[in-house]
């Protein structure tokens, strides 16, 4: 037996009793006649004591113990005389008997700490020495129970788990796929999935009613701190069922996480049009922990000799509130040309302070009477001490600009409180999306997603606006600012899926071709359904606060897609290239 005990669950009631430990050292201290020996393990850490004056030929072992040596150690548990609190452990000791090298170590490339010396890279390369940092084996715990406690609720609310390929077909909607080669089939690939998408709608065809699954998809896109090439979802399918079903089914599912795994109650999730959120905040997924909501300010403030306002599709602003003391002319010259910078594109920046003593600065006071900005101020509730920012340009775009200025004033303000949840329904998305570079419509979440019953008859349209103000029965999960989750009714009917694959630029071969598996299952008594997708390594950040998921991976690749721990992706050798029918012309090195 390695170990009667681990390393995080000896108490002062196990005091007098004789144990084994085994695992890696932490931390050594000597101290003239005691060395002391932090064990660590999954659980926690015992602090081990060698004496030299009871037993001097282990303490002179113990002094030559090196960090993350494999240790087995059999000793007495005792009382501590130095505590310490912070420590599950911290109130007893080993007084260590014998002890065992199970394996010694190299010294480590970083310090294995809460807070190390290593860098991103360092530690991606070394990613078993990492694990075992206690900020990332928590992460990696705490991602653990999530799934468990989804299994669980799933489970018990009547859904079945179902494992659909991974070796499937390539499609050009959406991201890139990755594609494998088949040593079979000579000039065919297979894709990696995407999603399960046509896979769970079958599943309903066959009347499966309620499928989920824990699945790895893949996606061959550009990457940030919250995407990899390879992610989880937790992927589920349900059948006569329409949104309001969905919707309650899984805002169970996530106060049910809360609750089971932080302990907190989550209230009901508000729900609000795609409409109104890019209206009030330019963001389809709005974080709802602060206020400041757009105010449009068109009709107070063009036709007043103004040409940036005058030539513009909107004028919109924001309320700060209390700021008017606190940005100085170079503080606002600062903050417009952060606006300016090219990822967000503002023109300009327009601002209206109203000081405490009631007097009205503005930058385009010259323009306007001190009457007129008033109505301004009262447009958006404004007091004394509250400066306006307003932004103005073409509708989307400066919507979009103005949602960064608002996240960025809310950080700059400290009104982000990393202790509030705020959960929210997105509904009522476009069901297309006009690109003007292809000269042709997109879907906005999928080609299977359905129209509204309101909207039904716009498909038979061939006007663009009247196409483009279809509404789709889709639904997103939003918490605190992050997409958590998405999903739809799907279309069930053979006639309207090609409808929507016409609109979307598809020939009828090019869909029979790439869809007709799924269509020809319509045609089968297919039932009216519906789903949704969380990403769980998202959903794991987002309950921790954190913005990163790289931690909640195992094993995640780097900025550029990288495995440099394996050092993936790699070549392989003419052979194999051979036996998959593959000739690679790469330039010489």
């Amino acid at each position: 037996m390695y170990r009667t005990h681990n390393c995080g669950e000896l108490r002062l009631g196990h005091a007098g009793e004789q144990v084994t430990l085994a695992g890696w050292t932490a931390a050594k201290r000597d101290f003239g006649q005691l060395t002391f020996i932090d064990l660590r393990d999954r659980y926690g850490i015992t602090q081990l004591v060698f004496d030299m004056d009871t037993q001097p030929e282990l303490c002179e072992q113990a002094r030559k113990i090196g960090r993350e040596w494999v240790l087995q150690i059999d000793g007495v548990v005792r009382e501590r005389s130095n505590k310490n609190p912070d420590r599950p452990t911290g109130d007893i000791e080993i007084d260590v008997r014998s002890l065992r090298v199970l394996n010694a170590s190299k010294v480590p490339p970083f310090t294995i700490e809460e807070d190390t010396d290593g860098g991103d890279e360092i530690r991606m390369k070394y990613r078993y020495l990492d694990i075992r940092r206690a900020p990332v084996k928590e992460k990696i715990i705490f991602r653990s129970k999530v799934a468990i406690e989804t299994r669980k609720h799933l489970a018990d609310e009547g859904f079945i788990e179902i494992e659909t390929p991974y070796l499937i077909k390539s499609t050009p909607e959406g991201a890139r796929d990755f594609v494998v080669p088949s040593r079979m089939n000579a000039g065919e690939f297979y894709a990696l999935p995407q999603s399960p998408q046509t896979f769970k709608q079958i599943l309903m065809v066959a009347g499966m009613d309620k499928y989920f699954q824990i699945v790895k998809c893949f996606r061959d896109e550009d990457l940030r701190a919250d995407r990899q090439p390879e992610f989880t979802q937790i992927d589920c399918e349900m059948a006569f069922v329409e949104q309001e079903d969905i919707l309650n089914t899984f805002e169970r599912l996530t106060k049910h996480l809360y609750k089971s795994v932080l302990g907190i109650e989550l209230p009901d999730f508000p729900r609000i049009s795609y409409d109104e959120a890019m209206q009030k905040y330019g963001s389809d997924k709005p974080d709802l922990r602060f206020d400041m909501a757009f105010t449009e300010l068109d009709s107070l403030v063009k036709g007043k000799g103004f040409p940036v306002f005058d030539n513009v599709e909107l004028v919109v602003g924001i309320n700060t509130r209390g700021q008017a003391s606190q940005f100085s002319n170079k503080d606002i010259k600062k903050l417009t040309s952060w606006l300016q910078r090219p990822q967000i594109g503002a023109k300009g920046l327009v601002h209206v302070k109203w000081n405490e003593d009631g007097t009205i600065k503005s930058s385009v006071g010259k323009f306007y009477t001190d009457e007129q900005l008033k109505t301004w101020l009262e447009a958006m509730d404004a007091r004394p001490g509250d400066m306006l920012l307003i932004l103005a340009g073409e509708k989307d775009a400066t919507r979009k600009q103005l949602s960064e200025l608002r996240l960025e004033m809310a950080g700059r303000m400290e009104l982000i409180d990393p202790t509030v949840i705020k959960p929210l329904w997105v509904v009522d998305f476009p069901l297309l999306e006009w690109d003007e570079e292809s000269q042709r419509f997109h879907a906005m979440h999928h080609p299977f997603t359905s129209p509204t019953k309101a909207d039904m008859d716009k498909m038979n349209s061939t006007d663009r606006a009247v196409l483009s103000s279809i509404k789709a029965d889709a639904y997103d999960l939003v918490i605190n600012g992050a997409e958590i989750g998405g999903g739809s009714i799907r279309i069930h009917d053979r006639e309207l899926q090609m409808k929507n694959f016409h609109l979307l630029g598809f020939t009828p071969e090019e869909a029979e071709s790439q869809f007709g598996f799924l269509m020809g299952a319509f045609e089968y008594g297919a039932p009216p359904h519906g789903g949704i997708a969380f990403g769980l390594d998202r959903l794991c950040a987002i309950m921790q606060g954190e913005k990163s998921i790289r931690d909640y991976i195992a094993f995640p690749k780097n900025n550029q897609g990288r495995d440099v721990m394996i050092d993936a992706p790699s070549s392989i050798d003419e052979e194999q290239l051979k036996e998959l029918h593959l000739q690679l012309d790469l330039p010489e090195q």
